[in-house]
């Protein structure tokens, strides 16, 4: 059966996660596949996983995670910020990848037609602890008690002065592109981050959750009739209802997160047709 399937977090810097995604097929010659971020630190290892996927899937589609947007003391390409994502965006056009840039296309297999919307959103540090108010509160919170995305050191803004104010022009781009979508037609939206806060509320450290969303996003899955909602970041996969709609978490994750699932890991998640009735 043709299927629309995702996958995120596939942190290929790993050995064991690179012979995963060496091994990641499609169920059918018209599979597409959605790659929700967190690919690599590396951009040749990104052109490395979604070339190898963009030959064995009819079309891949790519939303950047904070990973792909470091600038990593590794990385030969010592790009930063708006000029790295720009640069991710032409190596995935190179490869036939679609990316939050190009025209959404139409998945009209099973559970169709649907238009795929990969996003570029960020955070902006709103998903605070409860009584904490300001981003400044949040963020000593988060280091006095030792819990800091490396995103503090490794993702620049660049030009923008802060990441959230670079969250705040993703945000009124991606609105405008979803407002001028085909009418009619629901969506499945695309993207590393949650774009409600729920599913962060079971993080084991929740200081991390301000580097995990922005409460501006949390009713684009009704605003943009979305069928289904597929996001990573997380490194908690499940599924979860909001609202009536359906989010996936498709992580991966690190090989000390996945070895204890009963599951066999990179098992490709379907997100149409729907694996389940809908709630």
């Amino acid at each position: 059966m043709t299927s629309l399937l995702a996958i995120s977090d596939l942190h290929i810097g790993y050995e064991e996660n690179r012979s995963i995604v060496e091994e990641l097929r499609p169920t059918s010659a018209s599979d597409w596949l959605l790659v929700a971020g967190d690919v690599s630190e590396k951009v040749s290892d990104v052109e490395w996983a979604l070339g190898l996927l963009a030959g064995r899937f009819e079309k891949v589609v790519w939303a950047p995670g904070n990973h792909e947007l470091w600038t990593h003391p590794s990385d030969p390409v010592q790009l930063r910020g708006e000029e790295r994502y720009r640069h991710l965006v032409e190596v995935c056009r190179n490869l036939g990848v679609a990316t939050p840039e190009d025209p959404y296309p139409t998945w009209t297999g099973p559970g169709g037609p649907v238009t795929v919307a990969p996003l570029f959103v960020l955070y902006d540090y709103t998903f605070r602890m409860p009584g904490v108010a300001t981003k400044e509160e949040a963020l000593a919170r988060a280091y006095d008690k030792g819990v800091v995305c490396t995103d503090e050191m490794l993702l620049h803004p660049d030009p923008y002065p802060t990441r959230d104010a670079w969250c705040d022009a993703r945000i009124a781009e991606t609105e405008r592109r979803l407002e001028a979508r085909p009418a009619g037609i629901p969506t499945v939206l695309v993207n590393h981050y949650p774009l409600v806060r729920e599913p962060t509320l079971i993080l084991y450290h929740p200081e991390f959750a301000i580097w995990c969303g922005t409460e501006r996003t949390a009713d684009w899955h009704l605003r943009f009739d979305a069928a289904t909602v597929v996001y990573g970041h997380l490194h908690i996969p499940r599924t979860t209802w909001h609202d009536g709609v359906r989010f996936e978490e498709v992580s991966l994750g690190y090989p000390r997160e996945w070895r204890p699932r009963p599951t066999a890991p990179g098992q490709l998640r379907r997100i149409l047709p729907s694996p389940q009735p809908v709630a």
